[in-house]
Formats: C-alpha cells, structure tokens, sequence
C-alpha cells in the first residue's frame, strides 16, 4: 500500500509538472573534446582547460582525447585530470616512422567515433585544442551553427587555401575554408569529415615539396601545420562550408572588437602585462601540476594595469591576459588540493585569486543576440545564402608588402615587422621584397623569415654603376606586380624599420581608385621648389608623403613604372642634391627614391589622403587621444639613460645568434608621471623597443634554441622533434616572452647585444673554484708543517 502511495505522487507530480524538467534540457546534445599526449606540458593544459570547461558552465560532457605508447603510459600520473578515453599514439606514424604529434588530434577524433559509446549519444561536437581557457558556454546552434555548416575561428595564416598546395589536395579547392582553433560541427559532419581529416593530413605531411613558407605560411617550412591543413582539404572534400567569425576565439595580447566578449582564449603564443610574460614554451617540461604550492608566476593585479594602460580597448587587452594566466593558476590551486596537498600558506595572490573581485572579473560570458559576426560562405552554384557580416562583404581584400635585402641589418628587422604584423589584427597576407644578388642567396640564412618573393637587386644599378640600395624598393614592388598572381584589390607598403600597432585598412583611412592614403613626409620641400618643376608636369600636384602607402592595385599598376624611372632620374640629377632643394640632410641624394614616389604620383595625378594619426616616430610626443597604427624606428630615440639608434645595429647578426636581443628598455612602472606627455611619448619607446626583443625571443624559441638556462643540446640536434611547436602560424599574439635583462650602458647609445656565453661562464666558475681550493690547501699544508716544526722544536 506504501509502495502503492508512492508510484502515485510520483506520477501526480509528474502530472502537474507537465514534463517540465525535460522541456528544461538543451534542445540538443553537445559533447567537447580535445587532444592531448601523456606529457607534463599537455597535464597543466588539461587542468586549466578542464577547470575553465566547469566555471563557463559549458553543457554536456567533455572527453580527453589521450594519446600515450605503451611506454609513456606505464609512467604516466594524470589519468585523473579528466574524462578521458585513450588513443593509441600515432606521433611516431606507424607505417612510414615519421615524427609528428599533431595527427593525434584527428586520429584521435576518429578513434572516439569508432570506440566510445558517447558519439551514439550526441547531436553537436565541440572540438578544441588543450591551450585554451573557456570563458562561457559555446552552444553550436547559437552560434549559427547548422547540419553542413560548422562554425570555426578564422585562421588566416592558411594561405594554403589560396594557392598550388590547395590545388594538388583537393578536388575543391574553391571550397578550403582557412580555418581552426574552435570547431562546433554536427556529428554526422564530423563522421563523414574525420577519416578524410586524417588522410589528407597524412598526403600534405608527405608532401615535402610543398611545406616552404610561401606556400603554406608555416614560419618553419617544416610541415608542422599539415594537421590544420588536412582539416581544411578533408572539409573542401566532403563539401563542408564554415561560417567563420574573428570574434569568437582570441589570442592574449590581441585586443577584442568593440562590444564583443570572446568566449575563448587561445594562449598559443607569448603574452605580457607590463614586464611580466607568460609562453608556454617555457613551461614545456613542467611538473607543475604534481608540484605542490607552486603556480605560474604572477602577474600584475588590475589596478597595475590600470596605472599603466590609459586606451580603454588597450587595457581590456590587458585584462584577458590576466584573466588568463589567473584561471590557469586557480585551475592547479584546486587540483593541488585534489591531488591531497596541504592547504598553502597565505599570500596577497592567494587571496586575490579567492576574492569576490576575481569572481566577477571571470564570471562566464554568454552572447548577446547578434554580438558575433560571422562570415558564411555561399553555396557553389544554385541559391546561394547571403553573407551574415554584411560589412565584411564590403571589405575588398589587402596585401601587405616591404621592401629588404639579404643583410642582418635587414633580417632583424623583418623578425620585428612580421611579428607585429600577425598580432596587429591586419588584414590579408604579408609578402616580404627581398632584392640579393645571384653571390648573396648563396650565403642567405634568413629565407624563413617571411613569405617572400625574390628580386633581383639594383643596389648597383645594372647600366649606370650607380650604389644606390633603396631603388629596390619601387624596382621590387615592379617585379611583384609583374610575377606574382595578385587577388589583393589595396596594396599596403610598409618600410622594414616599422612596427605594426593595429590594421591599416583601405575602409578605415578612405583609400580609393585616384586616391591612396599616405603619412606627411614634410621635409620633402623638392615638392615646393624647382626640383619638382624639373622632374614632373605637374608640380602642383606632388604631395610630401612617404612611410606608409595604401593604393588599389589599378593605380600601383600605372605608378610603379613611374616610380623607378623618377627615382633613377632625381638620383642622376646631382646638380640638385643640396639640402636646400631636397632637404636630404646628408645632401647626396639618399632620398632620391622618396621624390621617385611622390614625381611619379604626381605625373598620373594621383592626390593623396594625407593622414598623420597612422605613424609615429618613438622619442616624438604623441597627440593626445590618437591610436597610431605603426611606428617607424628611422630615428634614435630615448628614455632616460636607455636609448635605441638603428643605425648602431647595422652590422650585428641578432637573428641567428641564439638568444641575441637589443638591451631592454626600462619598466614603465619606473617612468616618471608629473608630465603627462614625457609619459605617453615614453611609453610608446618603451613599447617598440619591447616588441622587437619579444619578436627575436620568440624567433630564438621558433629556431629551437637550446634553454639558455642550462648546457642542454638544442631539440633541434635530436631525433625527435618538439611537438609543443606543432601549431605555429599566426603571431601569432605585443606579446612578449620572459627574457633575461641585459644590462645597458650609462650613455645615449645602445649597447651589442649581451650574448651570454654559458660554456665561458662554467669554466671560469670552476677555474675560480680549482684556484680557492688549491690556495686552501696550500695553507692546510703549510699549517700542518709548521706545527709539526713547533712540536719538534719543543
């Protein structure tokens, strides 16, 4: 009779709850996974991404994709770090031997289609890599997501996508979408996708004689990025179109569009705040999740960054990185106390990492109707849907060029100008002009600096003998529109000494057909006088301008010509190099290629947009409230006793020198605050002369320089590669990487780069250490005979 009661005030409650708890469930089932090796470096990852999985309130389960070989298994101590179902390794490929971690990902995806009980119990995947933080619920159908249609992070690096690589491995190469990072698909998509996933992962690691930068845009030309590409070829296979959103997914460093939140952070490449850093490159070896006490270090609170940072986008920037590094931290405190550590002892950092302030700053973030842009890509043939980001439609597309030549001078710079492209937020490709005669590409190191295009060089000019480097710029950019295949409708052209801050666009500064966009160039008075009645018809029309240069290629097309031909004619024109004329200080015509662009524009009556909040020179004050996009390091700049002249590093060969870097500037915590604009002038030297030590030290790391802390041999000497540099292309995230301080001399110039010998400093420690010992047992040895004298003598 109990019993009885019971089944019926169950069934009375279910009764007038009407079902109501099933109504309650998301409309369809969501499963996360990701790929991760038995590894320290992969466990620390798992904690911060599990322990963000659970405070974004991500729905569904998550699985951990592991893939160990029996070997890495039997020493392995985290299987309890989360859900996980193991993969057998496919790092050491098992039919051809080659070494590459990355398959994994999709042979571990399709191992779990085949094997786990969860992929017949679930509508929507979420796929994601392990250096990722969470920061709230990514739901597939809100983010437009459709059977056929995955959503993904854009990858614009696949370059890929758009060349010869695309039309060798895929039947569709129209259809390669650039892609990666977040990947929300329906499973019947993910079934058909993934066996094509892996294979064509598989055909593009073979296909060596394609990994070259150019092709690919892998920094390392060594394939590394094959798994990314496989993805995009195997979707193009299979006839998946993604809609693509920029906004979704962020690197730290980059600074978020306005009025968007990302819902994930992606910590792939070095980050700062101020003087501290964070990559995980350095934490490759770390045991820090067994360790404990120990986190990562620090960083600075909020109400640092607030003194530092004044731009409110900057400082939201700032921001995510802490909200990034702190996650992380508070991840390994309750996975310590999991593991059954002892409570640790009290800290300021403890108790900001437990505070209510911390709370709120990383509560989950959930979208706002319409908050995320994403691109959709139409259907080939019949109905085709109309893009969602009606703006980005608009967008034409832009490629950036620079002109240099094959110097370390030249190569350093590059480092810095390629770095800060990628974490500028530019949009499009980088081509890097490099003029080197037939004898110089012989000894050339630096081919993997950049995505290049070669040129002859006319340093010395091939009918008059003339030495004049800077004539490659408008001979390369000649050469370029006649032997590259260019769908680019603005071209950007840069100098190799500039440092990006954030995107030039065409749409922003009003770039059209008939009117580039330029900076003032105002010593340029040839414009003014009888320099430009001798060299142009139409003197009125000659603009002072130079630096940077945003054009539609119709008009580069018509221009270029005229450019070489004007800079030859004002650099054979020595009757008006004096400084009164041309306003070349050095009165030897070194400018004669800026009169060449401005002659030459003036001929086809090209009249620029003169803007002068796009470029700054570090050492000049900056007008209050403008957001320069680019700085030019053409010029020695200071703050205080440090100080940063180009033209000192002419000779120095600091690309290929492991752990080479100019002296770093001073802490912007230390800067003086009574002048509001010694400050901000200040604080952007200090910014450029930390982006180019950012941009060599994470180079130094890219070339596997051995750990400048130890004697160990470099990874690169050994057989087995690093699989922590698997996913390297965008730059990658400004974004700096712990470094140790060089010291600087007293004086206004800069110091040589402090290339610290380790091997000289063991044998000196222990010649030190041989020479005291001996020394105290000579004096043991003398006490003993002269006390054995005393007793004789006695």
């Amino acid at each position: 009779m109990a019993t009885l009661t019971v089944l019926m005030l169950v069934g009375f409650l279910f009764w007038i709850d009407g079902g109501s708890g099933l109504e309650q469930e998301a409309p369809y089932r969501i499963h996360t996974l990701f790929s991760v090796e038995c590894q320290n470096y992969f466990d620390w990852q798992t904690v911060g991404l599990m322990h963000s999985f659970k405070k974004a309130e991500q729905p569904g389960p998550i699985t951990r994709l592991l893939s160990c070989t029996d070997e890495e298994k039997r020493k392995y101590r985290g299987m309890h770090l989360a859900p996980t179902l193991e993969v057998p390794s496919m790092s050491r490929h098992p039919k051809t031997g080659d070494w590459y971690p990355a398959i994994n990902k999709p042979a571990g995806i399709v191992h779990w289609l085949k094997h786990s009980k969860d992929a017949d119990n679930v509508d929507w995947v979420v796929i994601l890599d392990a250096d990722m933080i969470i920061r709230g619920p990514i739901i597939p159908w809100e983010l437009g997501a459709e059977k056929g249609r995955p959503v993904a992070a854009y990858y614009g690096y696949l370059v890929g996508c758009d060349n010869i690589l695309a039309k060798l491995h895929t039947k569709h190469p129209e259809l390669c979408d650039k892609v990666g990072g977040l990947l929300a698909m329906h499973i019947d998509d993910l079934r058909a996708l993934a066996p094509m996933w892996l294979s064509k992962t598989e055909e593009v690691r073979e296909d060596r004689t394609h990994w070259g930068t150019n092709i690919t845009g892998d920094i390392y030309g060594a394939g590394w990025i094959s798994e990314m590409y496989g993805y995009s070829f195997g979707a193009a296979e299979v006839g998946l179109r993604h809609k693509i959103s920029e906004d979704l997914m962020i690197y730290p460093g980059y600074i978020p569009r306005k009025g968007i939140e990302p819902i994930l952070i992606h910590y792939g490449l070095p980050f700062s705040v101020g003087n501290w850093s964070f990559s995980k490159l350095d934490h490759h070896e770390d045991d820090i999740v067994y360790d404990c006490g120990r986190l990562f270090p620090e960083p600075p609170y909020p109400r640092e960054v607030r003194l530092i940072e004044s731009d409110f986008n900057k400082k939201r920037a700032l921001f995510l990185n802490l909200e990034c590094i702190n996650t992380l931290n508070e991840g390994l405190l309750l996975q310590h106390a999991a593991n059954g550590c002892s409570k640790p002892k009290w800290s300021r950092y403890l108790s900001f990492l437990k505070s209510k302030t911390f709370a709120d700053l990383t509560r989950p973030k959930f979208l706002s109707p319409g908050s995320i842009e994403t691109k959709e890509v139409a259907n080939q043939g019949g109905n085709q849907d109309q893009a969602v980001d009606e703006p980005e439609k608009s967008h034409p597309k832009i490629h950036t060029l620079f002109s240099t030549e094959c110097t370390p001078y030249f190569d350093w710079q590059t480092v810095g100008l390629v770095h800060s492209f990628h974490l500028s937020g530019q949009p499009g490709n980088i081509t890097r002009l490099l003029s080197c005669t037939d004898e110089d590409l012989k000894q050339y190191a630096g081919h993997d600096l950049a995505p290049t295009h070669y040129v002859p060089s006319m340093s010395r000019h091939p009918l008059t003998g003339d030495w004049y480097p800077a004539i490659n710029k408008p001979a390369a950019v000649l050469h370029w529109l006649n032997h590259a295949d260019i769908d680019a409708e603005f071209i950007v052209i840069l100098d190799a000494d500039m440092i990006l801050r954030g995107p030039i666009t065409p749409w922003e500064f009003k770039a059209s057909r008939g009117h580039p966009v330029s900076t003032p160039y105002d010593y340029l008075i040839g414009c003014d006088n009888e320099l430009a009645k001798l060299h142009t018809r139409h003197p009125d029309a000659c603009d002072k301008v130079g630096g940077v240069i945003i054009m539609h290629i119709d008009d580069l097309r018509k221009f270029a010509m005229l450019w070489l031909h004007k800079s030859e004619e004002v650099r054979a024109d020595k009757a008006h190099y004096a400084t009164n004329i041309t306003g070349d200080i050095y009165a030897s015509g070194w400018i004669s290629e800026m009169y060449g662009y401005s002659f030459g524009a003036a001929e086809l009556k090209l009249r620029h947009i003169i803007n002068s909040e796009i470029l700054i020179y570090p050492g000049y004050v900056p007008e209050p409230g403008v957001k320069y996009r680019v700085f030019h390091y053409g010029l020695e700049f200071k703050v205080g006793n440090w100080s940063f002249d180009k033209a000192n590093w002419r000779d120095t060969d600091v690309v290929n020198k492991c752990w080479a870097k100019f002296p770093d500037p001073p802490d912007p915590l230390t800067l003086d605050r009574s002048n509001e604009d010694i400050l901000r002038r200040d604080l952007l030297s200090i910014e450029c002369g930390k982006t180019l030590n950012d941009a060599l030290e994470l180079h130094h790391k890219k070339r596997n320089c051995p750990d400048p802390h130890s004697l160990s041999t470099s990874k690169r000497d050994t057989g087995k590669e690093d699989s922590s540099s698997r996913k390297f292309g965008r730059f990658d995230g400004r974004n700096a990487v712990r470094s140790n301080p060089v010291p600087t001399k007293n004086s206004e110039e800069t110091s040589p780069p402090v290339l610290k010998d380790r091997l000289f400093g063991s044998l000196r420690f222990w010649v030190v250490a041989l020479w005291a010992i001996s020394g105290l047992g000579f004096l043991a040895v003398m006490l003993k005979v002269f006390s054995g004298r005393k007793k004789q003598g006695k």
